[in-house]
């Protein structure tokens, strides 16, 4: 009997100490950077997402706006079927968080939406031909609504390209380029936007009364 007590001790004592072991491991790899890359590649996916969302809420409220416009100038319909065409191509494209690493893709995913910034711009022109229309409530609501839109997604946008210069300044800077190499090897960088200047301008949605 004398002599279980101390091997019960001395396991408790193992069992401490190990447990101690992994507190200070974990403690130390965190101190070193060990979970930056996944934790910025995942703030990366996820501004992404909230990238897409908002153009989406954009195309969403397309629909609506040519026919408010239609009801009023239903002639300019070659100004409304590019309007329509190009947020049919806005939308056929989505890219996920697994695949941003794939700058083909995502330069077609950004023209097909600067395509929908430039039609809506157009339209905005012809909508100044029309006081009758730019005064009814319809048509304010939903020049309320892209103007807001169109905030949200230059503020989503930011945020995005500063967490993909985060994440991608991680993979080639000390010390997370070592984990990288250790653990992390198919971490690739993330493209940011890439807009030809003449689309990088959001569409103008404010109106003289």
């Amino acid at each position: 009997m004398s002599d279980i007590l101390p091997l019960q001790r001395f396991a408790l004592m193992r069992r401490g100490f190990a447990a101690l072991c992994v507190v200070l491991l974990t403690a130390l790899l965190a101190g070193c950077g060990f979970n930056t890359i996944p934790t910025r590649e995942e703030q990366a996916k996820a501004s992404w997402a909230e990238v897409q969302n908002q153009y989406q809420r954009r195309a969403d409220l397309v629909p609506n706006l040519v026919e408010t416009v239609k009801g009023y100038a239903s002639h300019e319909r070659e100004t409304l079927q590019a309007v329509i065409d190009a947020r049919a191509r806005a939308t056929q494209t989505q890219i996920s968080g697994d695949v941003l690493n794939n700058p083909e893709l995502m330069q077609q995913y950004m023209q097909n939406q600067a395509g929908l910034s430039s039609a809506l711009s157009r339209l905005m022109v012809v909508v100044e031909r029309y006081p009758d229309l730019k005064a009814n409530q319809n048509f304010l609501t939903l020049q309320s609504q892209l103007e807001g839109t169109e905030n949200r997604i230059a503020v989503a946008r930011r945020d995005y390209i500063d967490h993909v210069r985060a994440y991608n300044t991680s993979l080639r800077t000390l010390p997370t380029m070592l984990w990288k190499w250790l653990w992390y090897r198919d971490a690739r960088p993330m493209p940011a936007f890439e807009t030809a200047p003449e689309n990088s301008q959001a569409p103008r949605v404010e109106f003289n009364q």
